[in-house]
């Protein structure tokens, strides 16, 4: 079938059209991500255990592997799941000694809290770093090894941190509850 100039152009046009359309439907869907009973479950199920295959979480949340495969991975690239990993046992790996900081600074200006911000990200005994509201300007969740290792810590890395007015620590005694998941 041969088109002149004019007849191909319309055509063109008109699929480049629905393309586009297309195209919007599809980012829309993206952005609009429903998510339902089958996919709170899945993420309750890859919360407690992310090292299931997709055929065992299929059959744990009463789908196929492939429809558990792909819904997995809309929820990944919607960035419902941001990563996978493994959680340690930080006392067999020696770290006897769990404390929460808080941290004052002595200015809030933004050059001040990306100063502290920077430098706590070279601190790997550092776990965690909140920018909180309220009495301190950061709260810590730091591991150590033993008393001597938080002197260390304490004197030669947290107490030199860009800006640090002040540090008040507490140590935990016992784990309650630790990264149980999100209540989805």
């Amino acid at each position: 079938m041969a088109y002149n100039e004019q007849e191909y152009f319309v055509k063109f046009s008109k699929n480049l059209a629905n393309l586009r359309i297309k195209s919007r439907k599809i980012k829309k869907m993206r952005n609009n991500l429903q998510i339902d009973n089958i996919d709170r479950k899945l993420l309750r199920v890859i919360q407690k255990d992310s090292r299931k295959s997709v055929q065992e979480l299929g059959v744990e949340v009463g789908l196929s592997g492939s429809a558990c495969h792909r819904r997995l991975k809309a929820m990944e690239d919607h960035g419902l799941i941001c990563k996978y990993k493994a959680i340690l046992n930080a006392k067999k790996l020696g770290f006897q000694i769990m404390l929460f900081i808080q941290v004052s600074l002595s200015s809030q200006s933004e050059e001040a809290l990306i100063a502290f911000e920077k430098a706590v990200l070279n601190v790997p005994e550092i776990l965690e770093c909140y920018l909180m509201a309220g009495n301190s300007d950061f709260l810590l969740r730091v591991v150590c090894r033993d008393q001597e290792d938080f002197e260390r810590l304490h004197r030669r890395l947290l107490s030199r941190l860009p800006g640090v007015s002040q540090l008040h620590t507490n140590m935990s005694i016992r784990t309650l509850k630790a990264d149980s998941g999100l209540p989805v």
